[in-house]
């Protein structure tokens, strides 16, 4: 047998293996070349590496905590998109105004273009290194913001696609995995820990985010000029839009309901306001976050030093791991990204991960909306705009704890056991969502209210877990000096997450809407429908379209006792991120230890020689 050996990405051995440098195994071979001008000596390759005085590794975690974060203020989009719904009718949406669905989609273009980004920029990111990609990435993030901002100030949708999703999605493509990969070249005997620590900043920039856009959001906004009560107008329609007698003009207006007061975070009065009156202050509280972040990831970029090639932790003692037979030990070494990705474990693993983070991504593209709307006609006094709001920070504290604490867990019992916990216990928790709403309209009582959110808090950690512990599993499988560009590739499963998560969630919220809608139609009184909203009710469906008929208006007019049906517009979403997490769980079942070929044959060959030395 020859035993001359092609590159081979695992060494099995039989003895302890040497310990050598981590960062022979963890780092690219620095360029040698002399930095030349300022911007090389700034972010060139040579500025990546720390001298070989530098020991302190836990310094490094906060430029790259701060980079996550910054990045990570997507997840609170759900918040400034509830406003942008109504950037023209300020109270309530009109005709003008951008759908749910139009305006949660730049959180879906922000993680699809995350993850093929990550995925074709990858080798170039190792190419070059963390800072010139964190430098590129501030560019690309503070300007798609402010590109949005613009766009939601001129209401030019495509604007706010190109320059929030696309260029911020960018953004977050080149800076997500550099500051991953350097913790984790940082930490080789914490890896769980160290990109748990990376990740959990992105899982904290709602927090951030949250409270500093909504007082910027009140600080800039303009409140709309009002009329005065319904009653005291002369209402008709025109093209599904609703005019009142002002001065002998006709002005278009907009209704606003007791219900649509409550999810507004201002104190206003019932009644008529005058459409384009008022600004909600979206745009420039956008422009302001986007200055602020391209300052920080910028900042971040300038200290943020991947470790010398001799740094060693002290104590690192790298233990191998052993094959599913328990047989000889599984040394992972340098496993290339082109091989990891033709292996059935890397895909099985990115199914299971677009499944688990389908469901987390889905409830967050909503998650403001969707509180108030479920829960604000039945506990009123306690589901308010604000408190609709504070769920998105515990969502985003879910998310956040999840990253870090999961991630501890998984070093100590695998990260294998941590994934499956992930999906199985998701699944009785999606199915019982329903349950707990239920609960709530018929007992009018707040305990299934916070059951439902600890249900939704447990289900995001989960999500913040497998974003945070992924890049280790990935380790773990295919070795840590290319988990960089491998880690790239599988957010392209991010992506197909952040796809179909979202827009999953609004076609069965819509189609409920509607089917909500019709069933209503037929409890109300054609004379009272045309004195309402002065068309006859055979136009419902273009004043639907308009957003002049809602189900709230619905309501106002139909028989007393009608059974209000907003609070399980979401119930059917529940159950399908429960059958989500069926196969999620089942995918990840299948997900072996991976050994090349390579290997196989060479195992097999030294089982022949040693039994013929017996």
């Amino acid at each position: 047998l020859s035993w001359h050996r092609r590159s081979l990405n695992t060494r099995i051995v039989q003895q302890p293996p040497v310990i050598l440098s981590s960062q022979r195994l963890l780092s690219t071979t620095p360029d040698n070349k002399e930095p030349s001008g300022v911007f090389d000596r700034l972010f060139g390759l040579k500025s990546c590496e720390a001298s070989p005085d530098f020991k302190n590794r836990w310094l490094m975690v906060v430029p790259a905590f701060l980079t996550q974060m910054s990045i990570g203020s997507t997840y609170a989009w759900s918040l400034m998109g509830d406003a942008i719904t109504r950037e023209i009718g300020f109270v309530a949406p009109v005709a003008a105004d951008w759908s749910l669905t139009d305006a949660s989609l730049p959180l879906s273009l922000v993680f699809v273009v995350l993850g093929s980004s990550a995925a074709v920029l990858g080798p170039w990111q190792n190419a070059v290194g963390a800072r010139k990609a964190l430098f590129c990435s501030s560019i690309a993030f503070g300007g798609g913001l402010l590109l949005g901002a613009v766009g939601i100030h001129y209401h030019m949708l495509p604007l706010v696609y190109l320059g929030y999703g696309v260029l911020g999605g960018a953004g977050l493509g080149l800076g997500y995995t550099p500051p991953i990969q350097t913790l984790i070249q940082w930490f080789p005997d914490k890896k769980g820990l160290a990109s748990g620590m990376a990740i959990a900043g992105f899982g904290s920039g709602a927090l951030a985010f949250t409270p500093l856009a909504q007082q910027l959001m009140k600080h800039f906004a303009v409140m709309p000029e009002y009329l005065g009560p319904t009653k005291e107008f002369q209402l008709q329609t025109l093209d599904g839009k609703l005019f009142a007698e002002v001065n002998g003009r006709a002005v278009e207006v907009v209704e606003a309901l007791s219900a649509d007061i409550a999810r507004l975070p201002y104190d206003l009065a019932e009644g008529l306001y005058i459409v384009g009156s008022g600004s909600t202050g979206a745009a420039e509280a956008l422009a302001v976050l986007g200055g602020a972040y391209f300052a920080i990831i910028l900042g971040s970029a300038l200290t943020l030093k991947k470790p010398h090639s001799s740094f060693v932790p002290e104590g690192f003692n790298p233990v191998p791991t052993t094959d599913s037979k328990g047989g000889a030990a599984i040394v992972p070494v340098d496993v290339s990204m082109p091989e990891a990705i033709r292996s059935p474990q890397f895909h099985l693993l990115g199914l299971t991960f677009t499944c688990t983070a389908m469901g987390g991504l889905g409830i967050f593209s909503v998650a403001k909306p969707m509180m108030s709307e479920v829960f604000s006609g039945s506990l009123p006094a306690l589901v308010t705009s604000s408190f609709a709001a504070q769920y998105i920070l515990m969502l985003s504290m879910a998310n956040l704890g999840g990253r870090l604490g999961w991630a501890a867990v998984s070093d100590v019992i695998g990260r294998r056991k941590t994934f499956a916990l992930f999906t199985l216990a998701s699944v009785p928790l999606y199915l019982s969502l329903p349950y707990h709403i239920t609960s709530v309209v018929e007992q009018g009582s707040s305990l299934p209210l916070f059951a439902f959110i600890g249900s939704t808090i447990a289900c995001i950690s989960f999500m913040g877990g497998t974003y945070a512990i992924l890049p280790a599993y990935e380790s773990d499988l295919y070795g840590s000096k290319n988990v960089g560009p491998t880690h790239g590739v599988m957010m392209i499963y991010s992506a197909a997450a952040a796809l179909l998560g979202p827009n999953m969630l609004l076609y069965l919220r819509r189609m409920s809407e509607h089917t909500a809608i019709e069933n209503l139609l037929t409890t109300v009184s054609p004379e009272k429908f045309l004195q309402t909203f002065g068309a006859p009710i055979d136009q419902a469906s273009d004043l639907v379209a308009a957003k002049t008929v809602t189900i709230a208006k619905l309501l106002a007019i139909s028989p007393p006792g009608t059974l209000d049906p907003t609070p399980h517009l979401y119930d059917s979403t529940m159950y399908s991120m429960a059958g989500l997490m069926v196969i999620a769980s089942l995918a990840h079942a299948n997900v072996t230890p991976y050994v090349p070929k390579e290997v196989i044959v060479e195992a097999a060959a030294a089982k022949i020689e040693d039994s013929s030395k017996r």
